[in-house]
């Protein structure tokens, strides 16, 4: 097990935790969180490049001139790609980019790019992140008393407040557990948890 300070909103030690080394200190295989980035960012593609080729371009069929003759290079259609206004060869075409990985590798590579970040020493665990109101300064305030410039940040149930405070400010992020991944982990180069966001981690990632 490993232990990480708990600390709260001003930046203060209130405690300790200790953190499952199957979770947050394992072996980290740089190619699954690729992989795990690649699928993310292909399945976001939205796959709807489309060109006209020769047989979708309108215009007639009919022979531009004749065979020989002419001292013109020989022409069958208006339409061929090497003519302006002719299709376009090989061009793109709708096509779905999304690909699959199982479910167990999905699971070690949220454990490893969690893993990163505390490896880093770039994780932070807070007691709680309770905001009175929705104010996008209060939030900021926070934020630079915790010396962070960048964050994704972990929360175990809807918090109305802390998600709408934030949601304006580049370079955070806050995220259900349920909706935890890869990318976004990466993405940011803080990782905050809160407390008993930490114990629904474990749950859901605990082979």
């Amino acid at each position: 097990m490993s232990t990480v300070e708990v600390k709260n909103i001003q930046n203060e030690k209130v405690g300790e935790i200790e953190l499952s080394d199957q979770i947050f200190n394992r072996e980290i295989k740089e190619y699954l969180l690729h992989d795990m980035v690649r699928m993310q960012r292909a399945a976001k593609r939205a796959g709807t490049a489309s060109t006209k080729t020769r047989k979708d371009v309108r215009g007639s069929g009919a022979k531009p001139w004749r065979q020989k003759g002419t001292g013109r290079a020989r022409a069958g259609t208006r339409k061929s790609p090497i003519w302006r206004g002719g299709g376009v060869a090989f061009g793109p075409k709708p096509r779905d980019y999304s690909f699959k990985l199982n479910r167990k590798v999905k699971k070690q590579a949220v454990s490893m790019a969690l893993s990163a970040r505390f490896q880093e020493g770039n994780l932070v665990v807070l007691d709680d992140f309770t905001l009175e109101q929705i104010k996008t300064k209060d939030f900021i305030n926070v934020m630079n008393t915790l010396d962070l410039s960048t964050a994704l940040i972990v929360i175990d149930e809807d918090n109305e407040n802390l998600s709408k405070s934030s949601r304006n400010v580049n370079g955070f992020k806050v995220l259900n557990v349920g909706g935890l991944n890869v990318y976004d982990i990466l993405l940011h180069g803080k990782l905050v948890l809160l407390q008993p966001a930490i114990s629904s981690l474990e749950e859901r990632f605990t082979a």
